[in-house]
C-alpha cells in the first residue's frame, strides 16, 4: 500500500486520519492488563502501521504515530489522575492535564519513530520493507522511553502478553524483544489480509514461530518448586486508603493492624515478616521502640520494614532489614525516584539561574540513595530490593557476578487506585521475575501482595483492598535466563541489523 493523500476507508466511509489513530491507539491500548484483550491490541499496532504506510509525508506521519500513542497511553495510563484525587480540593485540578501531559510526552516517542521509519526505507517501500523500518523504529523508541528523563517503560507494548504463555519468552528476549515481538506480529497481520500468497504464507510464519518457540521455553523449562523446608515468609498487607494513611487520627489503627497481623495465631511462625513501603508510622531515626514491639510481635523474626528516613543527604525512603535481636543490620535506600511525585527535576538549574527562593519554595523531595544492590536475608541469601516504582525498569535488575536467590517490592499501590494501575504494576512484578528466573516477593500497602515463582506464576497473593497477613515458604529459582546474561544488547544489535538494511535497500532502490 504505497503512501496517498486520501482518507483512511473505514465501513466504506472516509475517516479523518489523526481521529482514526486515536482511535486505533485506546484499542491496543485495551491489550494491557486489566482488560488484556490481545485480540484487539494486535489489530490495533497492525492498524497503525496502516495509518503510518499511508500517511502522506514526515509531518503527518508523526502527527499520525502521536495521536496513536495518545490514544494508547491516555487510556493505559489513566489510573495516574488517582494521586490528584487523595486531595481532590488541593489537587484534583491538575488530574486532566497530569494525563494529557504524560501521554503526550510518551507519544512523542511513538511520532518520531514514524519519522525515523520513513527515513529508513523511504516513501516508496513495499511491505516487507516498511514494515522491518517501523518495527526497527518503534523498537528503538521503547528502548528510549525506557531511558531518557530516567525513563518510564510503563504499558510496553509486549506487556499485552503478560497473562498468555508468550510471556515466557521474556525469559530469552526480555520485555523489548517482546515489544519487537509484538509489534512484528501486528505488522505481519496485514500481510495475511495483503494480497498473494508468499505474504501470506510469510505473515502466518511469522505469526506461529513465537507461539512455538514459547511452547518450547514452557516444555525445557523445570517447574519452579516450592520447598518445604524452606523459611516461612509472612507479608503483612495493611490496607491504608492513601487519603487516611497519615492522619493522626489513623496513624495508629493502620500501624496497630499491622501489629496485629504480624502476630502468629496458629500455625507455623514465620521466619522472615515483611510490611510494605512507608508503613513504619515514625522516622527511623526514632523508631527504636517501634522496631522492637514489631520484632517481639514477629516472635523475634528477622523483618523487612518499609520506612522514611532522614540523614544529611535529606528523606530517604527506604527498606529497613531487622535482626532477630530487633537491631537495624542494613538500611535500602530508594535510589530510582518518581519524577515530580518524589522529586522535582532541575531543582539545581533552578537555583543556578538566581531562582534560589523559588527552588526553596518547591522543595527537594526525596533524596536518591546510592543504587541498587544486594542484602542478605537468612536462610535465603542476597535479595535485590526494589521499592515500588524501581520494578519497572527491567534494565536495572542485573546486578553483575553476583546473583540474588530472590527480588523483594515493597510498594504502596494505594497512589494507584482500585482498577488498573494496582494490577498493572502487579503485571511488571510477574514480567521481572519470567525475565531472571527469579521468585518475586510483593508486599504492597493495599495489595496486590504476592509470591510469584521464577515463571511469573502467582504462588499466593492477598487481593487489592483487603487487610490480611499472607504465609508462604519462597519458590525455587530457576537457571539463569539468556536475557539476565544478556540483557538488551542482542535486541539492540537487531534493531540497528534491521535499519541498517532498510536504509541501504532504499538507497539501492533510489539509485
Amino acid at each position: 500500500m504505497p503512501p496517498n493523500s486520501g482518507l483512511p476507508v473505514v465501513f466504506g466511509r472516509r475517516v479523518p486520519r489523526l481521529a482514526l489513530a486515536l482511535a486505533v491507539g485506546a484499542m491496543a491500548g485495551l491489550g494491557q492488563v486489566p482488560f488484556s484483550l490481545v485480540w484487539l491490541a494486535l489489530p490495533g499496532f497492525g492498524l497503525a502501521f496502516f495509518l503510518h504506510r499511508a500517511a502522506p509525508g514526515k509531518t503527518a506521519i508523526f502527527w499520525t504515530g502521536f495521536i496513536f500513542g495518545l490514544g494508547y497511553f491516555a487510556l493505559t495510563l489513566f489510573w495516574i489522575v488517582e494521586p490528584f484525587q487523595v486531595d481532590v480540593a488541593r489537587h484534583g485540578w491538575m488530574a486532566p492535564f497530569a494525563l494529557v501531559g504524560l501521554a503526550s510526552g510518551l507519544a512523542i516517542f511513538w511520532g518520531g519513530a514514524g519519522v525515523l521509519a520513513r527515513l529508513l526505507c523511504g516513501g516508496q517501500a513495499g511491505a516487507l520493507a516498511a514494515g522491518i523500518a517501523w518495527v526497527a523504529s518503534m523498537g528503538l523508541a521503547e528502548l528510549l522511553r525506557a531511558r531518557v528523563l530516567t525513563g518510564f517503560p510503563w504499558a510496553m507494548p509486549g506487556y499485552v502478553f503478560s497473562e498468555s504463555p508468550l510471556a515466557q519468552l521474556g525469559a530469552v528476549v526480555g520485555p523489548h524483544g517482546l515489544n519487537f515481538l509484538t509489534l512484528a506480529l501486528a505488522a505481519a497481520l496485514t500481510g495475511i489480509v495483503g494480497q498473494g500468497v508468499m505474504p501470506r504464507v510469510a505473515a502466518l510464519i511469522a505469526v506461529l514461530a513465537p507461539i512455538s518457540l514459547a511452547a518450547v521455553i514452557s516444555m525445557a523449562t523445570p517447574p519452579p518448586v516450592v520447598p518445604a523446608d524452606g523459611p516461612m515468609l509472612r507479608l503483612v498487607q495493611p490496607n491504608a486508603p492513601q487519603d487516611q494513611k497519615w492522619q493522626s487520627a489513623m496513624i495508629p489503627v493502620f500501624y496497630n493492624r499491622a501489629l496485629d497481623l504480624t502476630r502468629t495465631k496458629a500455625g507455623v511462625a514465620p521466619d522472615i515478616v515483611i510490611w510494605p513501603e512507608t508503613s513504619v508510622p515514625v522516622m527511623l531515626e526514632r523508631a527504636g521502640e517501634v522496631i522492637e514491639t514489631i520484632s517481639e510481635a514477629s516472635g523475634r523474626a528477622e523483618l523487612v520494614l518499609g520506612a522514611l528516613s532522614r540523614d544529611d543527604g535529606g528523606l530517604r525512603n527506604a527498606a529497613v532489614f531487622v535482626g532477630r535481636d530487633a537491631t537495624v543490620r542494613d538500611i535500602y535506600q530508594k535510589w530510582h525516584l518518581v519524577p515530580f511525585g518524589e522529586y522535582v527535576p532541575f531543582l539545581p538549574q533552578i537555583a543556578a539561574f538566581g531562582w534560589g527562593d523559588l527552588a526553596a519554595e518547591i522543595g527537594g523531595g526525596y533524596a536518591p540513595g546510592p543504587g541498587p544492590r544486594l542484602i542478605d536475608l537468612s536462610g535465603i541469601g542476597p535479595v535485590l530490593p526494589l521499592i515500588c516504582y524501581e520494578a519497572i525498569f527491567p534494565h536495572e535488575l542485573r546486578t553483575g557476578p553476583v546473583r540474588p536467590a530472590m527480588l523483594l517490592q515493597i510498594t504502596n499501590d494505594a497512589w494507584f487506585g482500585t482498577f488498573s494501575g494496582p494490577f498493572q504494576h502487579l503485571a511488571q512484578a510477574r514480567m521481572r521475575a519470567i525475565e531472571q528466573g527469579l521468585p518475586m516477593v510483593r508486599v504492597a500497602n493495599t495489595g496486590v501482595s504476592a509470591v510469584i515463582d521464577a515463571r511469573g506464576r502467582i504462588v499466593a497473593q492477598l487481593p487489592l483492598g483487603q487487610a490480611g497477613y499472607l504465609d508462604s515458604r519462597l519458590p525455587s529459582a530457576l537457571p539463569a535466563t539468556p536475557y539476565s546474561k544478556t540483557g538488551d544488547i542482542p535486541l539492540l544489535l537487531l534493531l540497528v541489523l534491521c535499519g541498517g538494511a532498510t536504509l541501504v535497500k532504499a538507497r539501492r532502490k533510489k539509485d
